[in-house]
């Protein structure tokens, strides 16, 4: 019985913990809650670069600033183009890549693209928003955040 207790108990603070992360991206007032629902054939020109990994691609016109699409090697991640630690009625709104890396020319905020994290900046409070990637089919992939 005590057992059961304990992993009940481990479970529901796992839960909470990976809940209060997502809530915390989630909630980002520096972001416009946006419904991000594309599909992208990475046999097409545009997107051939995501059959390679390393070398990530924007897309405009989705989320609040563009999509930054990237194959890890393992897996592919698409990250918001827009600095999440910036408020949104500044004019600066998408950030510009600089290798595996996104700098916003307004604040000089700096973001890793394979995690998301903040490098360098100030009083940087809120990770890159990510939105979800499956591949649906061979070369077809579903980017969203639902």
């Amino acid at each position: 019985m005590m057992k059961k207790i304990f992993i009940f108990l481990f479970a529901a603070t796992l839960l909470n913990a990976c809940s209060s992360d997502d809530n915390n991206r989630r909630n980002n007032p520096n972001l416009l809650d946006v419904n991000v629902n594309f599909t992208v054939d990475t046999s097409l020109p545009q997107y051939n670069s995501l059959n390679f990994p390393n070398d990530p691609i924007y897309i405009s016109n989705y989320g609040n600033g563009g999509i930054i699409l990237m194959n890890t090697g393992s897996g592919y991640l698409a990250w918001d183009n827009s600095d999440p630690n910036h408020p949104r009625n500044n004019n600066c709104i998408s950030m510009q890549r600089d290798g595996l890396t996104l700098v916003c020319d307004c604040e000089g905020n700096t973001y890793d693209i394979f995690t998301g994290n903040f490098i360098e900046g100030t009083d940087l409070e809120y990770t890159l928003y990510n939105y979800r990637v499956t591949e649906t089919s061979p070369g077809i992939l579903r980017v969203s955040n639902n």
